[in-house]
């Protein structure tokens, strides 16, 4: 049973440490960031550094750009 539940607590905070992580990402997917690609793309490669996940992070906050139709 302690071995179960020591499995569920690792799984639980690896989960909630990759979605913190990329959270910067999400944020710009979701609000359909026209640099959305180029946020996760800095968030994959330089969010290990604290500096680099604050700046996708404060990138993907930013204004969004629409396309006129």
């Amino acid at each position: 049973m302690e071995v179960i539940l020591v499995a569920v607590l690792v799984l639980l905070f690896f989960g909630l440490g990759v979605l913190l992580y990329f959270l910067p990402a999400f944020v710009a997917f979701r609000r359909e960031h026209h640099n959305r690609m180029a946020i996760l793309i800095l968030n994959i490669f330089l969010g290990w550094t604290f500096l680099g996940w604050v700046a996708a992070l404060i990138w993907s906050f930013t204004a969004v750009r629409f396309a006129a139709h």
